[in-house]
């Protein structure tokens, strides 16, 4: 270890011995500027090491020519330091010469647009170098978004129409169920008396002299997506007024009556977003045909005339709603017959309505319908035809006279074929036919708090030869 330790000094001693000794033979050089030297002195000690790589090597005990002084210089070391020397001191020339060429260069450049007094031009900012980048595909066109179609009829309020519902808001709605109830009782006075409190001649009211539950509904529509139901129930008297006039129960096995005893409505269907909107639903409907609702309480009478009691309650079967605008709805109807659970013969009954609200205070209905609804007789059909225009004239809320309304309805309709025949009837083949009319006024007071119609209407029911018996009306 000491002889390692004495050598590593002595290696040391030769080293600086060296440096000196370039020194020695380097400062002398004088002529060269100072800056020059001293870079040319800093890249000559950097690189002094590798000049003496070979000197350095120590000499092995016992070797040809002993061991070898470190601090002495060899002649083509000095040499070789020399010519490196040189070139160092080239280098520097030629970037002298190269930096001068760029400074008159920027000088020509900005002679041209100097003016006196002008600053000198500022040098040119160094821009960080662009790296490319693979270019990005331009982004898919999208068209804008086409705003959705505007939701039929409700571009006006039209709960002042006759049959439609005076509730605004919904009591319970959600995202998928709004709820409804409705109790509808009633008392009924007759000036005739009858001694067992019926009322004969009707189809909306039963009995007389009592109070009486005639509706109880609990139900609400079903709305998630495009599936779409609705259901409501009928307990009181309707459950029994409402099937008592349908002999198709009669053909055929189970008991139809009691199945649908106590359900005025219920179905289920699928709604499209086309046009304004297309439904298809199937099942139990409250009837298209007349101006009058089967809810009482949403009439402008609570009796209505002979002209709308001659039209159905209820059909069971298939509907198409197609709305083309938002004041326009065509609706074609495939059902099992006139007020009716199942077929009275093998043909379906067909209908179609059309309803067009121009405005907020115009209403045009048209009903139509066609079928074979005569029990045991095939070849007999029914053509009935419904026809409604409701006007408000008069719409001042906040005056004692809130708002004024009238409605005209004409009906007509005949049956043809089966011994009948819609007109020119004979003994064998007697006319059936009937034509009526209806017009009612109605006036709002106070906010809608009070309200008073006025109606009026007659009604011919045509018939030649030989009647058909009928006990009870057999439609309202």
């Amino acid at each position: 270890m000491r002889h390692r330790d004495r050598a590593i000094r002595a290696s040391g001693r030769g080293l600086e011995t060296r440096r000196k000794q370039v020194a020695t033979w380097w400062v002398p050089s004088s002529s060269l500027p100072s800056l020059t030297a001293r870079v040319i002195l800093l890249a000559a000690l950097l690189a002094y090491p590798s000049w003496l790589r070979a000197d350095d090597t120590p000499t092995a005990p016992g070797a040809s020519g002993g061991s070898a002084d470190p601090a002495v210089l060899t002649v083509p070391t000095v040499m070789t330091l020399k010519e490196e020397v040189v070139a160092l001191r080239q280098q520097v020339e030629q970037l002298k010469r190269d930096q001068n060429d760029r400074k008159a260069s920027i000088s020509a450049e900005a002679a041209p647009d100097s003016k006196p007094g002008a600053a000198p031009p500022a040098p040119p900012a160094t821009e960080p170098p662009v790296t490319e980048q693979a270019p990005t595909p331009p982004a898919p066109a999208t068209s804008p978004a086409k705003p959705a179609a505007p939701e039929p009829f409700a571009f006006a309020d039209f709960t002042w129409l006759n049959g439609n519902s005076r509730q605004k808001d919904a009591v319970l709605d959600t995202k998928v169920f709004t709820g409804e109830f409705r109790v509808d009782a009633n008392y009924v006075h007759d000036f005739n008396h009858p001694k067992d409190h019926t009322l004969d001649g009707a189809a909306e009211s039963g009995r007389t002299g009592e109070v009486q539950v005639q509706q109880l509904g609990i139900g609400g529509d079903f709305h998630f997506d495009h599936a779409r139901g609705r259901l409501m129930t009928q307990f009181g008297m309707y459950s029994t007024l409402t099937p008592r006039n349908d002999s198709s129960p009669s053909r055929g096995q189970w008991d139809m009556t009691t199945a649908y005893r106590y359900v005025s409505e219920a179905y289920g269907g699928y709604h499209w977003d086309k046009l304004n909107g297309i439904n298809l639903d199937a099942g139990i409907f409250m009837s298209y045909v007349g101006l009058f609702s089967y809810y009482s309480f949403d009439n402008w009478a609570y009796m209505p005339s002979y002209v709308s009691a001659n039209t159905p309650w209820f059909f069971n079967g298939l509907r198409l709603q197609i709305f083309t605008s938002d004041k326009l709805k065509i609706e074609p109807w495939f059902i099992n017959g006139w007020q009716s659970y199942g077929k009275f013969n093998e043909a379906p009954g067909l209908g179609l309505q059309l309803l067009w609200r121009p405005n907020g205070s115009v209403s045009l209905l048209s009903n139509s319908y066609w079928g074979k609804d005569t029990l045991g007789v095939p070849d007999r059909k029914r053509i009935h035809s419904d026809n409604s225009l409701t006007v408000k004239y008069y719409d001042h809320p906040d005056g004692v006279l809130g708002k004024a309304a009238f409605s005209f309805t004409g009906d007509f309709g005949c049956e043809t074929g089966g011994g009948v025949s819609c007109t020119g009837g004979s003994p064998t083949s007697p006319t059936q036919n009937f034509i009526g009319f209806m017009l009612y006024n109605r006036l709002w007071f106070k906010k809608d708090v009070v309200a008073v119609t006025l109606g009026a209407g007659a009604i011919t029911n045509r018939s030649t030869g030989q009647r058909r018996p009928r006990a009870r009306p057999t439609s309202r």
